[in-house]
């Protein structure tokens, strides 16, 4: 995705800057030139280390890497077992140092992901939650404390299959990006959605998800159908 693409997003509304694991030069440059934005802008930078010095080490080099003093969150990327405590102590260091401010967290695991929202350690959790995988309405969303974490949803698409022709029932619409992305934030409980364009026209397209809004009780009810057809 280029730098413009990144920097259109910024301006129309796109504050959660995820700087992932494979830290491509279009997002860094498109990160450095949004400097002058830093209080508008959450950073976020992601490690996947099973190694506290390993990940450390990658934060630092991060930052080096587009200018910043600092990262808004650290998202310690697929834990699908409790996090260890070298890496909770790693995390910690970080922010104690002034490196970081918040600590995400990452998992597949839903009943891990509950226990971990009502615990101290983190102040975010990224789960999977589209049409077709709805399993955080039943094991995550009604067991979150009041007032947080926030809460950020990724795989809106359900890695293109819901976008694919072949797997919809023969005369339904067949959703867009921005419909999955509109289907995961009208979720009370979800403050946010990730996406992924590999383009400008993509990062477009997917932006038309602010514009439309919270879907209807029509339009879900259309997409829990067609996910489960």
């Amino acid at each position: 995705m280029p730098a413009a693409a990144v920097e259109e997003a910024f301006h129309r509304g796109v504050n959660y800057l995820y700087w992932g694991s494979i830290r491509r030069d279009g997002f860094a440059q498109a990160v450095r030139n949004l400097r002058s934005h830093r209080s508008r802008a959450v950073l976020v930078l992601q490690s996947f280390s099973r190694i506290a010095r390993l990940m450390q080490r990658s934060v630092e080099k991060g930052l080096r890497t587009i200018g910043y003093d600092h990262a808004d969150v650290l998202l310690l990327g697929y834990w699908n077992s409790p996090v260890p405590g070298r890496i909770l102590d790693g995390a910690r260091e970080l922010r104690r140092r002034g490196l970081v401010r918040y600590l995400a967290v990452s998992s597949h695991n839903r009943p891990l992901l509950a226990k971990l929202a009502n615990s101290s350690d983190f102040d975010i959790v990224h789960l999977r939650y589209n049409a077709f995988h709805r399993g955080a309405e039943q094991d995550i969303f009604p067991h979150l404390p009041a007032g947080g974490p926030g809460v950020v949803a990724y795989t809106a698409t359900c890695w293109g299959r819901l976008l694919n022709p072949a797997r919809i029932a023969s005369g339904e619409r067949i959703p867009t990006a921005a419909d999955c992305y509109r289907f995961a934030l009208s979720h009370p409980a979800v403050n946010l959605c990730m996406t992924g364009p590999a383009s400008m026209q993509e990062c477009r397209d997917g932006l038309k998800a602010l514009e439309a809004g919270p879907m209807d009780e029509e339009e879900l009810a259309w997409m829990r159908r067609i996910a489960t057809t």
